[in-house]
């Protein structure tokens, strides 16, 4: 039989602070880290974002110790790491750790700017593990918007099988010109902050961060317990999901079946939810076919936007709390229910008993995944 895997430690980076407390501060306020720019260096028009402060990357750049060239993705990564680490309140042995690092985009922006094989994720990977002082070979997972989902997936099967004893999993992602004028050639960008789910959507809101979670078969005072999760794709189009929902669903009885649970245990749902029509109704579709309407539902898009490879990790760090303080998430700048299925959505941080949660995600080339979380 596996060990279990335990979440020991977490960090997370955003326009809404520097640490998971921070994080979970704001949602107990209810503010969005989403503000309106006008800002010519990265769109002609006025675009709404969320964008980390120039304070925020002083004290980021303020930490860089080594010479050695570091990007702003890198010092974000490392930053974030690090701090989770320091949140650790038992020593773990670095030369049994991974670093298994989700990210979409890494330095994609300085292209041209530094040699072309700078710019590659795996030689990203190995600058942030060195600079956390692991040794073992680091990991990448680039995987559309399920990264951070699958980054997790990869650290629970390789702890699981003995590789390691723990595992950092880092997702980060920059905000920069080159993504949002991808999004905007796709129409997607919403000229509001996101409404994920609501019948006034207009679709998506970028951001950017990181966000650390430390994974570990030994815990003497875990956070929460990672108890399974599985993958799927829809084979549906390079950009749109599948119209039925019947792939996530797959996913999604897949990593009930490894808990050894049923839909009616879950408690808490941490949907994708990224506002726009097709992700949201496919999501809800997806939901209803595994029997989970009237489990309580929020996306965490509407208080930092769509973060990329760094959304799955983010959304996981706020999801443990949630499981930690017994609370539902509110999901923010929802008003009426905008699509078919009748979703539970939660509009007020109100208390719940909370045992198992259920996170999802999906993204470009019909990719699925979804994992379940217990209270530890």
């Amino acid at each position: 039989m596996a060990a279990p895997v335990y979440a020991i430690a977490s960090n997370a980076v955003s326009s809404l602070g520097m640490s998971t407390a921070a994080h979970w501060k704001a949602i107990v306020s209810g503010q969005s880290g989403i503000s309106k720019y006008t800002d010519k260096t990265f769109s002609e028009t006025p675009f709404h974002a969320s964008k980390l402060e120039p304070s925020q990357w002083q004290s980021i750049q303020s930490q860089q110790q080594s010479q050695e060239f570091l990007s702003p993705f890198e010092q974000l990564a490392i930053y974030s790491a690090k701090a989770a680490l320091q949140e650790c309140r038992e020593d773990i042995d670095l030369s049994k750790t991974v670093v298994i690092l989700s990210t979409t985009k890494g330095n994609i922006e300085l292209l041209g700017q530094i040699p072309d094989e700078r710019t590659l994720l795996n030689n990203s990977a190995d600058i942030i593990a060195k600079h956390l002082g692991i040794v073992t070979k680091p990991s990448v997972v680039s995987h559309a918007c399920v990264s951070g989902v699958v980054a997790q997936l990869y650290a629970l099967r390789l702890l699981q099988a003995g590789r390691y004893i723990n595992a950092i999993v880092i997702g980060c992602d920059r905000f920069s010109k080159f993504v949002l004028s991808g999004f905007q050639s796709f129409l997607a960008i919403s000229d509001e902050p996101c409404r994920p789910f609501d019948e006034a959507r207009k679709g998506i809101t970028l951001g950017e961060a990181a966000a650390t979670v430390i994974l570990s078969t030994r815990a003497d005072e875990p956070l929460a317990q990672l108890c399974a999760a599985a993958t799927s794709n829809d084979a549906n189009h390079i950009s749109g999901p599948s119209r039925t929902g019947e792939e996530l669903a797959l996913a999604i009885s897949r990593t009930l079946a490894q808990a050894g649970v049923v839909a009616d245990d879950i408690n808490m749902i941490s949907a994708h939810g990224t506002a726009t029509g097709y992700n949201d109704e496919m999501e809800s579709k997806a939901f209803a076919l595994s029997g989970l309407l009237a489990c309580p539902v929020h996306s965490f898009k509407g208080y930092v936007g769509h973060t990329l490879g760094a959304a799955g990790v983010l959304e996981t760090v706020v999801l443990i709390e949630s499981l930690r303080h017994q609370q539902l998430i509110p999901s923010l700048g929802f008003e009426k229910l905008g699509v078919s299925q009748p979703l539970n959505i939660t509009t007020q941080l109100q208390s719940a008993n909370i045992k198992y949660a259920l996170k999802t995600a999906s993204g470009f080339g019909g990719c699925n995944a979804a994992m379940i979380w217990k209270r530890s």
